[in-house]
């Protein structure tokens, strides 16, 4: 029975005991209810037609039908935001990443396994992603994307210029954060930052795909998630993708045309020898805002080097992770920011958070943003 305005959850496992647990922590938060339980993807399909839910918890190892195969149908016939119940073991994080591409809004990884006894460890992670789930737009999660793939950014937008026309010079001074800046100066090294997180996954997706393999810069990702998931996104994303994309390593040389993803569990900066530039990774210091890697140290890190320009994109995502560092990267050194618009942002708080500081050189929806990331970057 609904009581009030709570949110109806249904909860799908095959494991009797892991539904009873999910359902108790869930049943424990003031705006949630649960209002039925599944035990595979084809009585979960069933009981989402018939009980119309807010939101889904969503096992991706079942029998008959298993999450993956239950979701797709889901979000093609009575789309609703789900969030999917991981193990972390290679298949278990390559099918989450499926997931993510299916429409799922986010995940949370099981600390013991199918049956996870310990799954309290993860109890305050899953009640903050439920409820997050419940604000989500259906429409942010089926849209599909990727229906054309520019050749070449760089061609399509020289085709916009006049045959007459010369591209506008970057000029880079200390203006305040609404002036636009146009463009970054090739003559300078330019490193391109992207920080993101629920949703994230599609978000970079439909980003890193639509970059032509002749980009050159380096691209530098924190991507909320947690250790042994960012290796399988980094694979995924580099089999789609003109451009390289790798799960970072700690003091690899940073080199042009290649994206790295901070590894989950680690914060990501980058050091100067020489003239090359290095990755590093640092497990040592705490999580930031309750993030390892956090998006405010990478950007901490990029603000030491004075001698960059910046390109940096803060795209869908809970919280503010990215505010404080990108602060502080506006105040020491030469950056252009994007953040992406509420129109398309599953979660409409990181890049939020960003507008409304006044930190945003432009706010784009998230199709629109490759583009505009060649247009910004050549000189």
């Amino acid at each position: 029975m609904n009581t009030g305005n709570r949110k109806r959850v249904l909860v799908v496992d095959d494991s009797a005991f892991m539904r009873k647990l999910i359902s108790d922590y869930l049943s424990e938060h003031p705006a949630m209810e649960v209002v039925g339980t599944a035990r595979n993807g084809k009585m979960a399909i069933e009981k989402v037609a018939e009980l119309k839910p807010d939101v889904v918890t969503m096992d991706i190892e079942m029998p008959l039908m298993n999450g993956l195969e239950a979701l797709k149908i889901i979000m093609e016939t009575y789309p609703v935001p789900v969030v999917m119940l991981s193990s972390t073991t290679k298949a278990g994080a390559e099918n989450t990443m499926l997931a993510m591409e299916y429409g799922a809004v986010d995940f949370v990884a099981k600390p013991g396994g199918a049956i996870s006894l310990n799954l309290h460890e993860v109890k305050d992670e899953l009640l903050r992603k439920v409820a997050a789930a419940t604000g989500v737009q259906i429409a942010h999660l089926t849209r599909s994307f990727l229906e054309k793939t520019p050749q070449d950014p760089i061609s399509e937008y020289k085709n916009t210029l006049r045959s007459d026309e010369e591209a506008p010079v970057p000029v880079f001074q200390n203006k305040p954060a609404h002036i636009l800046h146009n463009r970054i100066s090739k003559f300078e090294k330019t490193f391109v930052i992207i920080g993101t997180s629920t949703g994230g996954p599609r978000a970079l997706q439909e980003v890193l795909t639509r970059l032509p393999a002749s980009i050159d810069f380096p691209i530098l990702i924190v991507q909320h998630m947690p250790p042994g998931f960012t290796k399988s996104l980094a694979e995924r994303l580099d089999g789609l993708s003109e451009i390289t994309v790798k799960e970072a390593e700690d003091s690899e040389v940073i080199s042009n045309g290649v994206a790295y993803i901070a590894p989950g569990g680690k914060h990501l900066k980058f050091e100067k020898k020489g003239v090359q530039y290095f990755i590093r990774l640092d497990d040592s210091v705490p999580p930031r805002k309750g993030h390892r890697p956090s998006v405010d140290v990478l950007l901490e890190a990029a603000a030491e080097h004075e001698e960059l320009n910046y390109l940096t994109v803060i795209m869908t995502g809970m919280g503010y992770d990215g505010k404080l560092g990108m602060e502080r990267l506006r105040k020491n050194g030469k950056t252009v920011t994007i953040s992406e618009s509420e129109k398309t942002a599953v979660v409409y708080g990181m890049p939020r958070a960003i507008e409304e500081a006044g930190l945003a050189d432009k706010v784009l929806d998230v199709q629109d943003i490759p583009i505009s990331m060649m247009e910004i970057l050549k000189s």
